[in-house]
């Protein structure tokens, strides 16, 4: 989507901001786990967007109540779908490769999500604003048509039977690896609810324009296709279409017809929700990249982790990191040092706390062995953090800085990370520090030494929860990541050129639009070994 696509004075397209640039080598976690929390967070506020765009008691009213997220005096959908000819018979899919499923999100509890969107009042000022309208414009036609616009049997906006019905089972938004189609989530409701057929049919019936049929699944899934093969129908109202599709045990919404189609053939297990869980985010440590399946080896994770989010009143807050571990485990838990709180700045977009377990000897044989499971003699814990800007334009520079709590490991560091991308090295409040740039290092020394706020000068809830013992610990303070976010994106949108300094400014809509998303909470999770699995922690400001 090309910012033109905007409506005037709102943000450039922010399905940029879930998709930073990618980390450095050796950082393939951060990516994966990073990738996660921001679709879990963005996502949210984009469904928020149009929960909160509803008029009240629209079940019952009538069409011209119902602008739904475009708000009064938007045209109505009704003349996109009214006097259409005939649908055109659908098309054969085609879709050679399987994909693989990569990150995924559970909503275990769909009415307690949406009614915490709604009652959040953050949410409801910024729909009124371009950051929220933005998120919302492009789709209000769609959501904020009624069943009376489109002479429909149900009663009310579009985006109540999607949002109330279909979705009111618990669901699961699945992302794909593999394919240059498999950048949108499948939406799946298994085992949907006699209500979510029937809104299915609903919006089948009278939205319904052309579509696909595959007669297979693609290769290399042992889900087998029904007599006829899958039929996906193409959802059109208001210039927008969704495609989906329906299977025995389930039900598939996606924008492209190829996700639909893996939607439906891909394996799924039942959704249970834990005790005090009512979303989850998981991902597969295995398709994520090399260096993300390296350091799930390395912690001794299991394939299953999780990011457990709870529904509170008007707001998610985080429950921690979840999952099985495998026999050979190299966490230790730990709470995290003085010194590593008072080195990392109070504005660090993303923060990743290790305390792993490796030999006292880190010379090279020693760590081979250790990690094929072999005897390496006597073993310490090193707390280890990697601090992370990420950018919202390929073209700009990775900022990160690896934290090495043993002082005493300097020259093995020197050799373990020698290769083509120099570091920057220091010691600072008692850390080997391993900076990708000069100013990146320069940051956390005013942090060290008092010159700029760091984590101690955090919210009390957050330093109290990064001082709990923990294994592995994210904290993602959701304000300057995004807002760094969305100007980098709208920057990008300008295409300035390389050698073009970007302005110190943006336009006024675009400063304010940060300078909300800057008031957004601090969000930490911790996972602490007990046993064979990892127990969760939440905190946040």
């Amino acid at each position: 989507m090309s910012s033109s696509e905007n409506p005037p004075g709102a943000p450039p397209p922010t399905d940029k901001t879930p998709t930073p640039a990618s980390p450095p080598p050796g950082g393939g976690a951060s990516k994966a786990i990073l990738v996660a929390i921001v679709t879990v967070l963005v996502t949210g506020a984009v469904v928020g967007a149009f929960v909160l765009g509803r008029r009240s008691g629209s079940s019952g009213s009538s069409g011209s109540e119902g602008a739904g997220p475009s708000g009064p005096g938007t045209p109505s959908a009704g003349a996109t779908v009214e006097g259409m000819p005939p649908p055109p018979p659908p098309k054969p899919l085609s879709v050679s490769s399987e994909g693989q499923p990569a990150v995924w999100v559970d909503v275990y509890s769909p009415a307690k999500v949406r009614g915490a969107l709604v009652q959040n009042r953050w949410l409801q000022e910024q729909l009124k604003k371009p950051l929220g309208q933005g998120f919302a414009s492009s789709w209000a036609a769609f959501f904020g048509s009624t069943g009376e616009d489109l002479k429909a049997s149900f009663k009310g906006a579009v985006f109540d039977v999607v949002a109330g019905q279909l979705l009111d089972s618990p669901f699961r938004a699945l992302w794909f690896v593999g394919g240059s189609d498999t950048n949108a989530p499948a939406f799946i409701i298994p085992s949907p609810s006699g209500s979510a057929v029937t809104a299915y049919e609903s919006m089948d019936q009278v939205t319904s324009r052309g579509g696909f049929t595959a007669a297979s699944c693609p290769e290399g899934a042992t889900v087998k296709a029904p007599e006829g093969g899958f039929k996906i129908s193409r959802w059109l109202v208001g210039e927008q279409s969704l495609y989906a599709g329906r299977a025995s045990d389930r039900l598939v919404v996606a924008r492209q017809p190829s996700m639909v189609l893996r939607g439906l053939c891909v394996e799924l297990t039942k959704l249970e929700a834990p005790s005090g869980v009512d979303l989850e985010l998981g991902f597969d440590n295995e398709v994520l990249g090399r260096e993300m399946a390296f350091l799930s080896h390395a912690l001794g994770l299991a394939n299953g982790t999780r990011l457990q989010f709870a529904a509170d009143g008007n707001k998610l807050v985080a429950r921690g990191i979840a999952g099985p571990l495998k026999e050979q485990v190299r966490l230790d838990a730990q709470p995290l040092s003085e010194d590593l709180l008072k080195l990392v700045p109070a504005d660090t977009p993303v923060l990743i706390a290790l305390q792993l377990k490796l030999p006292e000897s880190l010379e090279g044989s020693k760590v081979g062995a250790y990690w094929k499971g072999e005897d390496a003699g006597q073993v310490r814990t090193r707390q280890i953090a990697f601090v992370w800007t990420p950018r919202g334009d390929a073209d700009l520079g990775h900022e990160f800085a690896i934290l090495w709590g043993r002082t005493e490991d300097a020259a093995a560091l020197k050799t373990m990370f020698n290769g083509g991308n120099g570091l920057v090295q220091a010691t600072l409040c008692k850390h080997q520090v391993l900076a990708s740039a000069p100013d990146v290092l320069q940051r956390l020394q005013k942090a060290c030494e008092g010159q700029s706020p760091n984590l101690i000068n955090a919210a009390g809830p957050v330093v109290k929860g990064l001082r709990e013992p923990g294994s592995v610990t994210i904290g993602v303070n959701t304000g300057p990541l995004l807002s760094h976010l969305l100007a980098d994106g709208y920057w990008s949108e300008q295409q300035l050129g390389k050698n073009k300094p970007v302005p110190s400014s943006a336009p006024p809509e675009i400063e304010a639009a940060r300078r909300d998303l800057e008031t957004l909470p601090y969000v930490g999770l911790r996972g602490t070994v007990q046993g064979n699995s990892l127990v969760p922690g939440g905190f946040g400001s």
